[in-house]
């Protein structure tokens, strides 16, 4: 019943319960004790690792890769491996090569061959679970080969970025054929870094290579999903305009959003559950609570439960597991439903008050993982990027939510959305990655801004006692005079009540004391000169 389940949600279909897809990616390594880069490279691994999910979640449907990297690398890009992520693309094969001199994607580009084991094997071992071949998008892809110049690109040379979506486009059509010929049921064109442009953009440049894969998946009568993570709620109506059967979204998205939007479009979808807070960190309460939340939420027309992106590493096999009890059996459903009237939120124990006042200026990166998250990742590189230009001013960190010490730094700085850049302790980009210009820019803003603080904190005052006489009269004229010879904002005042002029236990007046309360003249005026000295010292 699994796949048809999942095939009629995927549909629009109204369904008797919700179809279970855990995104598992990396996480199969670990259920079979194997390393994510020895696993991503290994059709046999992956097929290990596969069936064991299967075995231990019940789903529905399940995800044959999850490597936004393989096309990338099958092009030419270098990739940095890790043992609890994905690879991260580190290098740009178009600085080196021209677009034209790239090589064709065929069934034995790169890792592609690996990805075919599996496919082969679930269809025969496991015929009743509906199998994802996941696709890395066009932009993303062009992220990839080209690397953040394409943002500075997308207004200085349009058509050479659209050119470039164009030959991404039909490199995800050349992969996705691959896998529809061997046999997967839903193709997933994964694109997360069009969460980083807002919809006129998304519509200029993604819209037209979009469609016409959605177009190209229908053509072949097979099903298509358009998955997407970060803050891109701005484009979702873009997204169901692009013609996907079915919209796949994270937790930074609202899922009652998502499905009005998606069910004026007769478009089904998918999510969204937390992936750190609960899945990864959470009780088993936690799981309980928001599963049924997110349910509920979803209705059982069109939705597929589903967490938000790919499973992490190390998530706990027990709280994927009451996920699939809850949504097989009703009376867990009705356990949750109790649970979720209960409000058990993570609390940050940080005291962040005080945060930004050290001389340098702090850049907090709040991310997934920079390892295994497109996004995070070229936020984190533009923070990189950005750094050295002002030396050691500036420190920078990352924060990956799948620890719960940064889960508390987030919710200590209000952060509400993954990536974010802040900047000594207040948010500056949120899901947006900036140019380094405009990233040097609100670094330097910080700076002055700390800059001007320590000079109104240090600068000191110019104190002139005393009144109705002549001398102190010229004493107050040359010490404003002074001021202005300088060009200085150092303050000065004039002190004539007699009680406040006793407190400086000054013998006679005219006197100039500066704010060190230390007295410089006592009976007699000083020259302009002379203040002069005494302001110079000031600032």
């Amino acid at each position: 019943m699994g796949k048809k389940l999942l095939l009629d949600a995927i549909k629009g279909k109204e369904t008797e319960r919700l179809p279970w897809v855990p995104f598992v990616g990396c996480h199969g390594g670990a259920l079979i004790d194997e390393d994510a880069e020895s696993y991503l490279k290994s059709g046999e691994l992956m097929t290990r690792g596969t069936l064991k999910a299967i075995e231990e979640y019940d789903p529905d449907g399940i995800p044959v890769n999850f490597d936004l990297s393989i096309e990338a690398e099958a092009l030419g890009c270098e990739l940095q491996w890790a043992k609890e992520n994905p690879p991260a693309v580190t290098s740009h094969i178009l600085s080196e090569k021209k677009l034209q001199d790239l090589p064709k994607i065929t069934e034995n580009s790169g890792r592609i061959p690996e990805v075919i084991k599996v496919l082969k094997a679930l269809k025969e071992k496991d015929p009743d679970v509906g199998i994802y071949a996941l696709v890395t998008g066009p932009f993303t892809l062009a992220l990839h080969l080209q690397g953040t110049d394409i943002f500075m690109d997308m207004y200085d040379k349009p058509d050479e970025v659209k050119n470039l979506l164009q030959y991404c486009n039909d490199i995800c059509i050349a992969v996705a054929d691959i896998y529809l010929k061997h046999g997967c049921d839903v193709v997933s064109l994964v694109d997360p870094m069009t969460s980083q442009i807002g919809p006129d953009a998304f519509r200029e440049f993604i819209t037209p290579s979009a469609t016409a894969f959605f177009d190209h998946i229908r053509s072949k009568e097979a099903l298509s999903s358009f998955f997407v993570c970060g803050d891109a709620q701005k484009n979702v109506e873009a997204m169901c305009e692009t013609g996907p059967d079915n919209i796949s979204v994270d937790e930074n998205i609202s899922l009652d959003y998502v499905r009005d939007i998606c069910q004026q479009y007769d478009i089904s979808f998918g999510g969204n559950l937390k992936l750190t807070v609960v899945l990864l960190m959470g009780t088993e309460d936690d799981v309980r609570r928001h599963t049924i939340e997110t349910m509920d939420m979803g209705g059982n027309k069109g939705f597929i439960l589903a967490p938000g992106c790919d499973l992490p590493y190390n998530v706990p096999t027990g709280n994927l597991k009451i996920v699939t009890q809850i949504v097989q059996d009703s009376y867990q459903q009705d356990v949750a439903r109790e649970l979720a009237q209960k409000v058990q939120n993570v609390q940050s124990t940080i005291n962040l008050t005080e945060y930004g006042r050290s001389d340098k200026v702090i850049v907090d990166v709040i991310t997934l993982d920079s390892e295994s998250c497109a996004p995070c990742q070229y936020m984190v590189e533009a923070v990189k990027n950005a750094a050295p230009h002002f030396g050691d001013l500036v420190v920078w960190r990352e924060h990956t939510i799948k620890e719960r010490e940064s889960v508390e730094f987030m919710m200590g700085l209000m952060v509400k959305n993954i990536p974010t850049i802040c900047i000594d302790g207040k948010i500056k980009f949120v899901s947006t990655i900036p140019r380094r210009e405009e990233l040097i820019k609100a670094i330097q803003d910080r700076i002055n801004e700390k800059f001007a603080l320590k000079l109104r904190e240090q600068k000191g005052k110019l104190l002139v006692l005393g009144s109705g006489s002549e001398e102190c009269e010229k004493t107050w004229q040359n010490a404003q005079q002074a001021l202005r010879e300088l060009g200085s904002t150092v303050e000065i005042k004039q002190i004539q009540d007699e009680k406040q002029i006793e407190e400086y236990g000054v013998a006679s007046t005219p006197a100039v004391v500066t704010i060190s309360e230390e007295v410089k003249y006592s009976g007699r005026v000083p020259s302009v000169e002379v203040i002069k000295e005494w302001i110079k010292a000031l600032e």
